[in-house]
C-alpha cells in the first residue's frame, strides 16, 4: 500500500472511532461525566495501535464532547465551556458591581468558580512584557499570578504585570484578594481610568509545566492570550499573560463595522 493510501486509511480509522464514541455520547449510552473507555480497551475493541486511539480521543476533545484530566483519563463533558465574551467582560458596570470577569463568566456557564493566588510580588519585567508596558526590560514591576478553576478543574493560569510606580501606593494590589471588581476597579479608584483593552490571541500546544498546571494531557492545545489595559491618557497600566485550556473556553468577540 502506498504511503498516501496508508495515511488515508489511518485517518479514516481514527475518525471512525471518534464517530462511534460521539454517537454513544449523543445517544446517552455514555452520559455526562462518564469515563471514556481506556486506551487499552479501545485498542482491543477496534484492533488499532495506541497512536490511532489517541488521535480519536483528541478529535473528541476538539469537538468539546470530552475532557481529559491528567492522570485520571477522559470523561464526557458534563458542562458547556465558559463563554468568554470580550465585548462584555470588561464593562465598567461589572467592576462597580464588584464582579470579577472570570468568576461571573464561570457562574453563567453553570460551574462553580474559584481562584488560587500563586504569587504576588516584585519581579523584573520580561522583555515582551516590558515592551508592552513601555519600560526597559528588567524594570521592577508587580506580578500577580493566579490559577482559575471551575468545579475544581483548573481552566486557566494568568499573570498580571503592573508598573511599580502605578501600584506602589495602592496597598490592595499587594493583597491576595484586591477587593470587589478586582485590580481594574482599584486602578480606576486611583485615577487610572481604563479606556481600551487590546488582546493578542494564539493557539499552541501546552508546555510541560502548563500540562501539569492545567491538568491536561501532553500535546493538548491551549489558548495563549496577552492583554494590554490602556488608560484614557494612553498609558498601558497592566499586561495580563494568560494560558487557557482550549477545550474549556469559547472566545466570543464583537467588532464594529468601519469604513
Amino acid at each position: 500500500m502506498a504511503s498516501g493510501e496508508a495515511a488515508s486509511t489511518a485517518k479514516a480509522k481514527y475518525l471512525q472511532i471518534a464517530d462511534d464514541l460521539a454517537a454513544q455520547i449523543r445517544s446517552g449510552a455514555l452520559g455526562p461525566g462518564a469515563a471514556v473507555p481506556s486506551e487499552t480497551e479501545l485498542m482491543e475493541r477496534y484492533g488499532v495501535a495506541s497512536g490511532t486511539v489517541r488521535k480519536a480521543v483528541a478529535e473528541l476533545r476538539t469537538t468539546q464532547l470530552i475532557e481529559t484530566h491528567h492522570g485520571r483519563g477522559s470523561f464526557v463533558r458534563s458542562r458547556p465551556p465558559v463563554q468568554r465574551k470580550s465585548s462584555d467582560r470588561f464593562r465598567r458596570a461589572h467592576r462597580l458591581a464588584g464582579k470579577a470577569a472570570y468568576l461571573a463568566e464561570a457562574e453563567q456557564s453553570g460551574g462553580t468558580p474559584s481562584v488560587n493566588v500563586l504569587f504576588v510580588g516584585a519581579v523584573d519585567a520580561p522583555a515582551e512584557i516590558a515592551e508592552r508596558l513601555g519600560i526597559p526590560a528588567g524594570t521592577k514591576v508587580l506580578a500577580r499570578k493566579r490559577r482559575y478553576f471551575r468545579d475544581g478543574t483548573p481552566t486557566e493560569e494568568a499573570t498580571s504585570y503592573l508598573p511599580w510606580d502605578v501600584v506602589k501606593d495602592i496597598p490592595e494590589m499587594f493583597a491576595e484578594n484586591p477587593g470587589g471588581g478586582g485590580i481594574y476597579a482599584r486602578l480606576e479608584e486611583h485615577g487610572y481610568a481604563l479606556a481600551e483593552f487590546t488582546e493578542t490571541v494564539r493557539a499552541r500546544l501546552a508546555t510541560k509545566p502548563e500540562t501539569a498546571a492545567l491538568a491536561v494531557s501532553p500535546g493538548s492545545p491551549v489558548i495563549h492570550l496577552v492583554r494590554d489595559a490602556t488608560t484614557s491618557a494612553g498609558r498601558v497600566v497592566e499586561v495580563c499573560d494568560t494560558v487557557m485550556a482550549a477545550d474549556q473556553f469559547v472566545l466570543d468577540y464583537r467588532f464594529a463595522a468601519r469604513d
